[in-house]
């Protein structure tokens, strides 16, 4: 079975080593990918369960939402996702621009904190609701 790692050649060793006590066995790595013996995994350990382990791995890495894990002919690809920069820096805009647009609220909230307004009671919110008869 192969894992080809694409754009994350540089934790190689650290897939490695994180699948290694799931699977049974220490998958060779080079060139970008990693190359496990099928005869050597654990038995019942299919292309499946290393596609959720290797999930599990990018979640722990805080990568998850960049790549995907795609499974073909029993070769596992990891595909970065496009525009991922371009969406992280539009959720940078949009925090700033929620940050500006909070300030000003707080001003206001805090000017209707300092005068408070004296509340009249409604009429008719006082009188009791009739009963029901039994």
């Amino acid at each position: 079975m192969k894992i080809l790692l694409g754009t994350l050649k540089d934790k190689g060793d650290e897939l490695a080593a994180f699948l290694e006590p799931r699977i049974g066995v220490k998958p060779e790595t080079g060139g970008g990918e990693l190359d496990i013996a099928d005869a050597s995994i654990k038995k019942g350990i299919r292309s499946r369960h290393v596609k959720t382990y290797i999930k599990r791995f990018l979640s722990i890495q805080k990568v998850r939402k960049d790549y995907r894990v795609l499974v073909v002919s029993g070769e596992l690809r990891l595909v970065e996702l496009e525009g991922s920069e371009e969406e992280e820096e539009e959720k940078e805009e949009k925090k700033g621009k929620e940050k500006e647009e909070a300030k000003p609220e707080e001003k206001e909230t805090a000017k209707e904190e300092a005068a408070p307004e004296k509340e009249e009671p409604q009429k008719g919110a006082e009188k009791e609701k009739p009963s029901r008869p039994k």
